[in-house]
Order: C-alpha cells, then structure tokens, then sequence
C-alpha cells in the first residue's frame, strides 16, 4: 500500500478557532500530519508525492464561485480597514436561497458556516495539495492498487458543494469517489470520523451511484448539531442512498462494532466496485473532542470488518487531533486492513 501525502499541505497553520464565541488554540494543526506520516512510514508504506491535478479536477465536487471565493477571499480581505488577520464571517444568511453578494464579508459568511476555518495566504494552495493526495490515492487505486491511503491535512468531509466549515474546505473524500466513478458504476463511502460527514452527504444527497454511510457521535449536542440524523435519507434519485447512524455519545468498541455490521451490510447490498473509507481516528477515547470511545483494539476489528468487504479501497484521512495514540491508532487500522 502506498502513503500519498505533499509536503505543501503543512503550511496551512490558522493557531486559532472559534468555539462556543471564543478564541481557542486550533487543533487541526500540520503536527497531525507529521505524526500520521511518520508513523505510516514507520509502518511501511512506501511515500509518493501526488501531481497537480489541477483546478477543474475540483469542480467534480464543488462549485466554480466557490473555488473562485476560496482561491481569492485572503487577497481581498486585505483591501478591507480593520479587517481581522484571518477570514472569518460574522454575518450568515438564513438560507441558501437568497441573493450572492459582491462583498467580501458577505461571501465569507454565504460560505464559511462556522468559526472552525480560518482562511490567510496559505489555506488555499494547502487544502488543494490535500485535495490532490485523495485524487492522486484514487488514480493508484484505479490503477489496479487494491488500496492507497491519501493522507489528506486540512480534512475535507464537513466541506459541501458550497460550503466550508469544520476545519474543512475541500472534500477530499468525496473527490476520490469522484475518480473512481470513472471505472464504477456504483462507489460507497464510509465515514467513520467522530463527527459527521455532513459536507459529503451534501454533495452527494440527491444522487444514487455514491452511497454515502457515516456513523458518528449523535449530532444533538455535538458538531456539527445539524446534520446527521438517521431520517437523512436523501432525496429524489439519492432517496435511501444515505444513511446515517449516530451513535449515543461515549459508546465503546462493541457498541460501534455492531453499528458497523449494518453499516457494512447496507454497503454490501448496494454492490459498490469501489469503496471511499473517511478516515477519521477521532473516535477513539484519548482524541481531544471526546465523542466516542474506542480503543486502538477497536480500530483494528473495525480495520478487519471493512476489510472483508474485499473492495478496492481509498483511505482518505480525516479528524484525529494531538494525543499520544495518534500514530499507534492508524497503524492498528493499517496493520489488519493491508
């Protein structure tokens, strides 16, 4: 199995967020790579350095205004007095319906729907080399690799077609589907970060060649609070092509696992050729957001049920912040997946 990661993705470093109205030190910090790297490498994997993929490769997931915004957003808040040092909104609109406007605050608030993502001269070219290393996985995979794992920092799955938020702002899960949906008829995704999938499920809602699963802390008193849902099926074409199972806050490795059976078993009906796993190792019970509470053991049987699907697979990571089981929690997965 190969490690697909650039270097570029490291520069990207906002040192704050905002939670609960406050300033806090942000923990999606480029240490989250170096570790995983490290320890991947450690592992075995052999690392190569993903190609430009380019701009339009992006719109397979996202749309031409908000790669525009996104690309030019840093650049313009310069011209704004008083500005803050990173884009940040403070002004949202109440739906997704009304007018797109001109200016500069108001895109950051049409796009930017919380505190979590920062934007200076860095993000953009950072978040489109993580971008490239899910693409370039999912070229090696469709090349006949039976699985690459994209070490993807900044994250992506919170990032819809439109949107940023959650630390993300290109879905680089939903990217790699996109690739392999060139060779197969029907692709999976399963999201197994603490949080969420909210911005895949976005992108793929109304459509049924990409079934999207994610299980994740239930939603009612965690991020991202207003998605993620079990009656989140889809709608028209994508109706039942999206399935969410929350979990109750705090489960444990056999809670997860027989959550997981029904996830894997709903994936297996679909008959996906290929399968995305959002790699999120933020559900184990040393992760700083303290949603679930698996164990490095846990993740090796959920290594192990994934694997027996016997697909073509795409590792995209996702979440898992700073502890010391960061590195030892991915080489459990790889270990029993490779």
């Amino acid at each position: 199995m190969k490690l697909v990661f650039s270097a570029r993705q490291l520069a990207h470093a906002p040192d704050v967020f905002i939670s609960s109205g406050a300033e806090h030190p942000n923990p999606e910090v480029p240490e989250r790579a170096t570790r995983l790297r490290k320890a991947a490498v450690a592992f075995g994997l052999e690392e190569v350095a993903p190609p430009d993929s380019g701009r339009d490769a992006l719109r397979a997931a996202h749309s031409a205004r908000y790669l525009d915004f996104l690309e030019n957003i840093y650049r313009r808040w310069q011209y704004i007095e008083g500005a803050a040092r990173y884009v940040m909104p403070n002004i949202h609109p109440d739906g997704r319906d009304g007018g797109y406007p001109a200016s500069s605050v108001g895109q950051a608030g049409f796009h930017i729907y919380d505190g979590s993502c920062p934007v200076d001269v860095t993000t953009w070219d950072s978040a489109c080399w993580s971008a490239n290393s899910a693409l370039h996985a999912a070229e090696l995979v469709l090349a006949d690799a039976t699985a690459c794992y994209a070490l993807s920092r900044p994250p992506g799955h919170h990032a819809g077609h439109d949107l940023v938020g959650g630390f993300c702002y290109l879905n680089n899960t939903a990217l790699a589907a996109s690739v392999l949906r060139r060779a197969h008829e029907r692709v999976a995704i399963l999201d197994i970060d603490v949080h969420h999938g909210n911005g895949t499920q976005d992108i793929f809602y109304a459509r049924d060649d990409v079934l999207t699963v994610s299980l994740h802390a239930d939603p009612r008193r965690f991020y991202p609070f207003f998605w993620g849902y079990a009656d989140e099926r889809g709608i028209g074409a994508g109706e039942g092509c999206n399935i969410n199972i929350p979990l109750a806050r705090g489960a444990g490795d056999d809670d997860y696992l027989r959550a997981l059976d029904g996830a894997l078993a709903s994936i297996a009906e679909f008959r996906p050729g290929a399968l995305v796993v959002a790699l999120g190792l933020d559900a184990h019970e040393s992760d700083p957001f303290q949603g679930l509470r698996l164990t490095t053991s846990g993740f090796k049987r959920v290594a192990a049920a994934i694997a027996d699907l016997g697909l073509p697979t795409v590792l995209v990571q996702e979440g898992g912040y700073l502890s010391d089981e960061l590195g030892a929690n991915l080489v459990a997965f790889l270990k029993v997946f490779a």
